[in-house]
């Protein structure tokens, strides 16, 4: 039995159901699952081969709940490369999710906008990414359990769940907007004339997660949404000195506008 097995049948011995969504909640974003009843907890120290969270913002725990009638996966934290995790770890849950039965995977995270029409505070669903020169998650010896040696990432960020998505947001009253993620490999934040490059090369908002989650998703063949919460204006464009503290405060001020859009999306799909 391998490491993805073992750790889905710890966690398939522990629920009731079919879960087929699940919703990664990044930087700041914790709180939200204050919000839901007669929830399953559990500790990712408890789950057989998962990492630990070790940011501020990021509790470390799988949550089993209802929302809207639809039962849902939150995984309130979520792994680093810069936390000295291998590509492997950082990813590892996403293949304990395919095991489980998840086929959509809503990923949010905290980001730097680079785009000048962004403003702190704005939600920004993803629609493409540029990974830099980053290792590959896959890496290495191919599963052919969840997908095949080369697969394809034209569209890495499902359209019918970004149609969804804009449904959503029209019902809550929240401007849709979208915007490509690039993602560096932290824990420093960027340089100006690395936002000014980003910025030449079409990114929109600059992060420190969510690609590699999602290549390993897409490798799974599911659908993947991400929604990125603009905290701050990246490096060269705010004239104030970036903090992780600024990154949690615009999180805990977005959680009640991002939880509205969520609870719309899970009539949708």
């Amino acid at each position: 039995m391998s490491n993805y097995q073992k750790a889905a049948a710890f966690l398939q011995e522990k629920i009731d159901g079919a879960y087929d969504t699940c919703v990664v909640l990044g930087s700041g974003y914790g709180n939200l699952i204050d919000k839901l009843p007669n929830k399953l907890t559990i500790s990712y120290s408890e789950i057989p081969g998962f990492p630990v969270s070790t940011v501020p913002g990021h509790r470390g725990e799988m949550v089993f709940a209802e929302m809207n009638g639809k039962n849902v996966i939150f995984m309130s934290g979520r792994f680093h490369f810069y936390e000295g995790y291998s590509m492997s770890e950082v990813t590892f849950y996403v293949r304990v999710l395919k095991l489980l039965g998840v086929s959509n995977l809503i990923l949010t995270n905290a980001t730097g906008g680079i785009n000048p029409d962004f403003r702190a505070g704005d939600l920004v669903v993803i629609s493409d990414h540029i990974k830099l020169g980053l290792q590959s998650p896959l890496f290495g010896p191919n599963d052919e359990t969840f997908g095949p040696r080369f697969h394809d990432m034209s569209c890495a960020y499902s359209m019918e769940l970004r149609e969804h998505c804009k449904t959503a947001f029209q019902k809550v009253g929240v401007p849709y907007k979208t915007g490509v993620y690039v993602m560096t490999g932290g824990p420093q934040f960027e340089t100006p004339a690395e936002i000014r490059a980003f910025g030449i090369l079409g990114a929109d908002m600059v992060g420190m997660s969510t690609v590699p989650e999602v290549i390993v998703a897409n490798h799974c063949g599911m659908n993947v949404l991400g929604i990125s919460l603009i905290t701050n204006l990246a490096a060269g464009i705010s004239k104030a000195p970036l903090s992780h503290e600024e990154v949690m405060e615009e999180g805990r001020k977005a959680t009640e506008l991002f939880w509205k859009v969520l609870s719309e999306l899970m009539y949708l799909i």
